[in-house]
């Protein structure tokens, strides 16, 4: 996973997501290499640098800086890392240096509190403020971008966690979106019964892993699932053990590829008609383009149903942010750009680059599947829960995420799994607290 967990194509969504823990061979020749502010690779008039890990981006963020450009006169020119699991190491070694670029890509959440404490980050509260001011930002979404009541990520975008299905599939077998939990359970079964896998689930790549579990989670109880990951719930509390429960019950029927199953495979799949199913990102919306997949035609998506009709709709939401560093050379520009990032005529051309949802809940996307998930988002009232990848410590998420790959795999039963991770849970918020008294 990478710090901002995200992609274009459909084949790098799973490489560049992958955060593996320890400092990659190439991180100090890549910081010493000319990839940061102080090079003449970095300062350049009229422009920000934007250190990121997703190269396939570059585009995008050239695009969406023209328009910047328009307004505050300086353009964006991103500044890719070529490895993926060497790009926070770098951040973190360059950060409080004069190799600091002008503006950093990093995730939300814990990601970011855990950059903040570290220091060398500029307060955006006021660029918060003014967002919000506007209605160009959801209130709902500024924990996850501040630490100690200061704001110190502007949203790059927003993501829905939904399942995509393949439209074609369902038509020839007299299937429709499901609406309720068991509408969703009869899909499952028309669709194993024709010899069709219902979901796609995969731990290939370590973070996957957290998919089904947010999602179960949420959806057998989304305030129990606040405050799981805030440290004041447990894991072997009973709707946590209901969602294994669940997960481990779709698993025995057969309705769930083998965890081993790659997700750069999942729109093939779909368009194959192997797999009714794929619970992802919307960002995967590139990924059925580059499928030769056509959004309403040859596939829809749909928010996961509440196991219970009385439980409040709820929706995962991830989001990446901009930061701007406090020793950035270029620092007035970036604050510029940082605090046009999401004015409608930006948002416009990265949301269509993106074939996503903007951070800005004013500006619809080109693609009318997520266009009509995001009006379902506003219609019914969704709960916004950030993605359990930035919910809580770092190590905490890792250490649990090795664990719910166990358990996919078939290492160990629901029961043991959430054991273990209430076990970590416990010494994880103990040192995090330790660390921020």
């Amino acid at each position: 996973m990478s710090a901002s967990g995200r992609t274009r194509s459909a084949a790098v969504p799973l490489a560049r997501r992958r955060l593996l823990a320890g400092m990659a061979a190439g991180a100090a020749t890549l910081a010493a290499g000319g990839c940061a502010r102080g090079d003449s690779t970095s300062a350049q008039p009229g422009t920000t640098s934007i250190s990121n890990d997703n190269a396939t981006w570059d585009d995008g963020y050239r695009a969406a800086g023209r328009e910047l450009e328009k307004i505050t006169g300086y353009a964006l020119r991103p500044l890719s890392n070529p490895s993926v699991t060497s790009y926070q190491q770098v951040v973190q070694m360059t950060l409080q240096t004069s190799k600091a670029t002008d503006l950093v890509k990093w995730a939300s959440g814990y990601q970011l509190k855990r950059l903040a404490r570290a220091g060398g980050l500029t307060d955006l509260s006021g660029v918060w403020q003014k967002y919000q001011a506007k209605k160009w930002v959801r209130g709902a979404s500024r924990d996850a971008v501040s630490y100690r009541g200061k704001v110190y990520g502007i949203p790059l975008y927003e993501s829905y966690y939904v399942l995509f299905y393949s439209k074609p599939v369902f038509k020839k077998l007299g299937l429709s979106a499901p609406r309720s939990w068991d509408e969703l359970l009869h899909c499952a079964e028309v669709l194993k019964r024709n010899k069709i896998t219902p979901f796609l689930a995969s731990q290939v790549g370590g973070w996957p892993a957290i998919e089904w579990f947010q999602e179960l989670v949420t959806k057998v109880d989304p305030r129990f699932y606040q405050k799981l990951v805030t440290g004041e719930a447990s894991y072997t509390d009973d709707a946590a053990r209901e969602a294994m429960d669940i997960w481990h019950d779709f698993m025995r029927k057969g309705w769930m590829t083998s965890p081993d199953f790659d997700q750069a495979r999942g729109p093939g799949a779909l368009k194959a008609g192997t797999v009714g199913m794929f619970l992802h990102g919307t960002w995967q919306a590139q990924g059925m383009t580059a499928a030769g997949m056509k959004p309403g035609v040859d596939y829809g998506a749909f928010i996961l149903p509440t196991v219970r009709s009385a439980t409040p709709k709820s929706v995962i939401a991830e989001s990446g942010v901009f930061t701007v560093p406090a020793r950035a050379s270029s620092h007035d520009a970036a604050m510029a750009n940082v605090g046009q990032w999401l004015a409608p005529p930006v948002q416009r051309v990265w949301s269509d680059f993106l074939q996503d949802s903007s951070a800005n809940p004013t500006v619809r996307s080109d693609n009318p599947v997520v266009a009509e998930l995001q009006r379902d988002v506003t219609r019914q009232r969704r709960i916004p829960l950030i993605r359990y990848w930035e919910a809580s410590p770092p190590s905490l998420i890792q250490g649990n995420t090795n664990d719910l790959g166990g358990f996919m795999a078939g290492q160990t039963s629901p029961a043991t799994t959430l054991r273990r991770m209430q076990e970590r849970a416990q010494d994880e918020w103990a040192a995090w607290r330790r660390d921020e008294a």
